[in-house]
């Protein structure tokens, strides 16, 4: 059984607060964030040696136990400050032209959508949005809709692992397995994706990885990492030319060459990547999660019951992790979020898709049914009103 408040009592999060909007910045529990500070103070106190000596050896260790948790080889990651950073990392320097075409969904967080849609405009690619039809059956339900769109001039998939706004898991591991069979390379958005769902790159199949860690893996804010198939590492130069570019010491990953170091940064977040692993495996995460999972779900069909509508998809592992987008039909559904703020201390985003807007809860540990309950209570006079 989880002790939702003993968990509570580790993360900084306001405790006058309802809080279920973990999906959107995470939150950095105590240990986490006073390893952090450690580094940053060590950072300040010798810059020199902090920079040119210990602060490498750090990221080395830092990507190694990344590595081991993901399931990929260490030379194969790159840090980055968000995922959005680094698809325009690749978006920046894909080989397609006119007559290409990349094929996305038309589910896709937003700078990342537009910035795939830019490069795609630069260079005279087409770029296809497959529109999914909700609500969907069942995983092969989306992929028949997804793989409608793929041709002979598919050059590249870019797919979320878990949608933002929808909140949905994809079926990336069957995407990527159609998707090599065809020669088709893949780009996986795993935002939401480590430290929320089970995680093993090897199997599942992808070219291209981005994930953040400072979501549900609970690190400091710009914690990020790209993950690149080394066979594919010299196809992608860097946004930034800096020192690791053409670098005389090379490290025999030209993934991180070219994308590490870029002169005088801050990069402690990333090297709090070991202890938040370690925090996982001391508070038994796997336990965590299905508690957190199991309570979504259990939630969702009356939430939607409550605002008369239905369910993007079926309830359940295939689609639903920790986050639950419920499509509301109400007045003034851009005012709800602040309303729920301001009138009844829960912190709870109202997206919005192509016109339809939602109210995304998101789960973490320290959460609980009566978290749900003070929103479905307020979300009742709210309606009623």
């Amino acid at each position: 059984m989880i002790d939702s408040q003993a968990l509570k009592e580790l993360f900084l999060i306001k405790k006058d607060i309802t809080y279920l909007n973990f999906g959107a910045y995470g939150s950095c529990p105590k240990p986490i964030f006073e390893k952090y500070q450690q580094f940053q103070l060590e950072l300040e106190i010798e810059p020199t040696v902090f920079v040119n000596e210990t602060g490498p050896a750090y990221l080395k260790l830092a990507r190694t136990a990344l590595a081991e948790y993901l399931h990929c080889q260490a030379d194969e990651l790159v840090y980055v400050t968000n995922p959005s950073y680094a698809v325009n990392i690749i978006a920046k320097s894909l080989q397609i032209g006119p007559g290409d075409e990349v094929l996305t969904t038309n589910l896709e967080y937003g700078p990342c959508d537009k910035t795939l849609n830019f490069y795609c405009a630069q260079t005279g690619a087409t770029y296809i949005r497959q529109k999914i039809q909700f609500p969907l059956e069942s995983k092969d339900d989306f992929i028949a809709q997804f793989c409608a769109g793929i041709s002979n001039k598919t050059k590249l998939i870019f797919l979320s692992h878990l949608t933002s706004s929808t909140g949905l898991r994809l079926p990336v591991e069957e995407i990527c397995a159609i998707a090599n069979e065809r020669g088709i390379m893949v780009f996986v958005d795993g935002a939401h994706a480590p430290g929320q769902l089970p995680f093993d790159l090897e199997k599942l199949g992808a070219d291209i990885y981005t994930g953040a860690c400072h979501k549900w893996m609970m690190t400091p804010k710009g914690s990020s990492f790209l993950y690149v198939k080394k066979s594919l590492h010299h196809l992608f130069e860097p946004l930034v030319i800096s020192w690791g570019y053409r670098t005389a010491n090379p490290s025999g990953s030209l993934l991180i060459d070219n994308h590490q170091l870029q002169g005088t940064r801050d990069y402690s977040a990333f090297l709090t990547i070991p202890a938040a692993i370690e925090f996982m495996k001391t508070h038994q995460w796997d336990q965590v999660n299905n508690f957190c999972r199991t309570l979504t779900q259990s939630n969702a069909q009356r939430f939607c019951d409550l605002m008369g509508s239905e369910s993007n998809s079926p309830i359940n592992d295939d689609f639903i992790g920790q986050l639950f987008s419920i499509p509301i039909h109400i007045p003034h559904p851009e005012k709800l979020h602040d309303h729920l703020y301001e009138n009844y201390r829960i912190q709870v985003p109202v997206p919005s898709h192509e016109g339809q807007f939602y109210l995304r809860y998101s789960l973490q540990g320290f959460n609980n049914q009566a978290d749900l309950d003070q929103l479905y209570d307020a979300m009742k006079i709210i309606i009623s009103a």
